[in-house]
């Protein structure tokens, strides 16, 4: 489990396929195998992945063909940065709010509104994520917890304080660009539940 709150970013330095499968090498300064083990879940842009292997001093991920499929990773290229947070300890202060890095779908890049030093980004997502998305609840957007300020038809608005521009992937956001969204977990059992409530009344 994760909170949305990146500790870091890491740098993409290797790619390489296996029968559908990309294996992912990652240079980063917070995952070490002095601190970290194989094994452990690590949150990469969003993306609850297993560390398969050390390498130096960078770290190997696996991604299946259902992960490529669902999110950004088919895309990724050498030397693309990423959001990394490693999982909740049970001691650590939830700060964020509650990730699983089950990426439900990717959203677009549709506009991006400078406002003072903030940025208020809209994103284009496909209608059936919008009934987990409300005005001033949280969203997961490539692994960054954040306030939903506004929603639409097929659109959703955040905005981003210069701290979370400057530390994250997202200050390098522009108009085209997708990202990978999950959506409120809380949200997602709620609207269930009452659909259930309402097929059995």
């Amino acid at each position: 489990m994760f909170t949305g709150i990146v500790k870091g970013q890491g740098k993409i330095v290797q790619l390489q396929e296996d029968h559908g499968t990309k294996q992912i090498r990652i240079a980063s300064k917070i995952i070490n195998k002095k601190d970290f083990s194989i094994g452990e879940s690590i949150s990469i842009n969003g993306v609850c992945l297993t560390i398969t292997k050390f390498q130096d001093n960078d770290f190997w991920v696996d991604a299946m063909p259902e992960t490529l499929r669902r999110t950004t990773f088919d895309g990724l290229k050498l030397n693309s940065l990423v959001n990394l947070e490693p999982a909740l300890k049970v001691t650590e202060r939830l700060n964020g709010h509650f990730l699983l890095g089950h990426v439900d779908t990717t959203a677009t890049v549709n506009n991006v509104e400078e406002q003072s030093t903030s940025k208020v980004f809209t994103f284009k997502i496909n209608s059936d994520q919008l009934p987990f998305i409300v005005e001033k609840g949280s969203i997961g957007i490539d692994g960054v917890s954040l306030t939903v300020v506004a929603v639409g038809a097929d659109w959703f608005q955040v905005a981003l304080i210069p701290y979370t521009l400057s530390e994250t992937t997202l200050g390098n956001l522009v108009r085209g660009k997708k990202v990978n969204i999950e959506t409120d977990i809380l949200g997602k059992y709620a609207v269930k539940m009452n659909k259930e409530v309402a097929n059995y009344e």
